[in-house]
């Protein structure tokens, strides 16, 4: 116990990758296949946990900060976050295709690596991955219960906000008499307290999160880690070179531009979060964290409680980066030739489509399937690259989440600060009231 919690983590996952790889490499594959099964719940159990507690934290928090900040701040607050999060996006997406220019990606036997996920990938295009514009709008407005339950996270956000704001117009108005004013902030009293008792149940989970890192790092890269050295190699090059240069380079400077502090010292602080979601591949299952990350940098709740979610659902940075890779991988292996009117609509349809990648494993593969349409490739050239996709994805998704949800708490904190929003470690008191 007297470890660290980040310590244990690591150890966690360096045992786990290490052991992934013996699998892999030095193992039968039926060896490999009859341990697996005995290794995996252990890492089901803890993105099952975070998972449980991340839906209703999503509801209650999103309902907490749009009711707790008065609507002139609010909405001021609220488009500073989306501002930050089109513009990283719009960011990533150029730099994504830039790179992947300079390093054009392409790979040999491209048909006989693809050919095992071919099936894979016509169920997954007769699944309605994309669907129609109508159908997006349509489904923000759900039923909250039915969406908690099948995990739908933009209508619990749609819902959230609204019902947080009309609280806070009734707070706020003058017409609104006593006994309604009494109901109103008894009902926001109750998503304070189911709130915390939610960030209550984290720290419990926190605790299992050694195990269940170990157990997925087996799992992933026993299952796939041979692959980065195999005829994919090129391609998660690209990959991975966006992303930490996102990372390290991209973030940090806006850290020290708009903050005016060391941004590695920050980063670090954020460690936790960047940890989980390379492991978990899930930005929603990092959430939790992301909250606990939040409060260790003094970030006030009103805006975690949206920026967070808000993020996790809508910011998609490593997904920017990743699709254009695929893209001219496409462009390359059948010989078509991407106009500058051609690149535009692609960095806007990269845009627009990493908003509905839904915060969970792998959900940016269904989004090649858009984007690649939009390219007016055929059918079959677009099952190729998909399955290609799918050959790959979980390490690629791994680092692509960890891009994301990094992107998310630098948003969250630079929005803090700009706003008054952080409290100051030594007086307890918000920027606001220091100065």
């Amino acid at each position: 116990m007297k470890i660290p919690l980040i310590g244990k983590i690591l150890i966690g996952f360096v045992l786990g990758t290490t052991l992934g790889l013996v699998l892999s490499e030095c193992c039968a594959p039926e060896t490999t296949a009859k341990i697996l099964p005995w290794v995996a719940p252990f890492g089901n159990v803890l993105v099952a946990m975070l998972k449980m507690v991340v839906y209703p934290i999503i509801l209650f928090s999103l309902i907490l900060g749009a009711a707790s900040l008065p609507l002139k701040k609010s909405g001021k607050v609220g488009g500073m976050v989306l501002v930050w999060y089109f513009a990283t996006s719009v960011f990533a997406t150029v730099f994504g295709v830039a790179l992947a220019y300079m390093m054009n990606p392409s790979m040999a036997n491209a048909s006989q690596a693809a050919g095992s996920n071919l099936d894979a990938v016509a169920k997954m295009s007769t699944s309605g991955g994309s669907g129609s514009f109508g159908a997006f709008v349509t489904g923000l407005f759900q039923n909250p219960f039915a969406a908690l339950a099948n995990g739908q996270f933009l209508p619990i956000i749609v819902f959230s906000i609204g019902f947080g704001l009309c609280a806070r117009w009734l707070l706020d108005s003058s017409e609104t008499g006593g006994q309604t004013r009494k109901a109103v902030e008894a009902a926001v009293l109750v998503c304070d307290g189911a709130q915390k008792i939610s960030f209550k149940l984290i720290d419990c989970v926190i605790h299992y999160f050694p195990i269940g890192v170990f157990a997925l790092s087996v799992v992933n890269f026993a299952e796939n880690g041979v692959l980065l050295f195999g005829p994919y190699a090129k391609i998660t090059l690209c990959v991975v070179v966006g992303v930490v240069s996102m990372i390290l380079f991209v973030y940090p400077a806006a850290l020290a531009v708009f903050c005016r502090e060391n941004p590695y010292r920050v980063l670090m602080r954020m460690r936790e979060p960047i940890i989980t979601a390379f492991v978990t591949r899930s930005s929603a299952a990092t959430l939790p964290v992301s909250f606990k990350s939040a409060d260790a940098l003094g970030v006030d709740r009103k805006l975690s409680s949206f920026s967070l979610p808000m993020g996790a659902t809508v910011n998609m940075d490593g997904v920017c980066v990743h699709l254009p890779v695929f893209v001219i991988l496409a462009a390359n292996m059948f010989g078509h030739e991407l106009g500058v009117l051609q690149i535009a609509t692609l960095c806007v349809s990269i845009v627009f489509a990493s908003v509905g990648a839904g915060g969970i494993p792998g959900g940016s593969v269904f989004l090649l399937f858009m984007v690649l349409e939009n390219m007016g490739l055929p059918a079959d050239q677009v099952a190729l690259v998909v399955a290609l996709c799918l050959g790959i994805n979980p390490i690629l998704d791994m680092f692509e989440t960890c891009c994301n949800v990094t992107g998310d708490n630098v948003c969250t904190y630079i929005v803090a600060r700009k706003s008054g929003l952080v409290k100051v470690p030594d007086s307890g008191r918000n920027e606001t009231e220091r100065k």
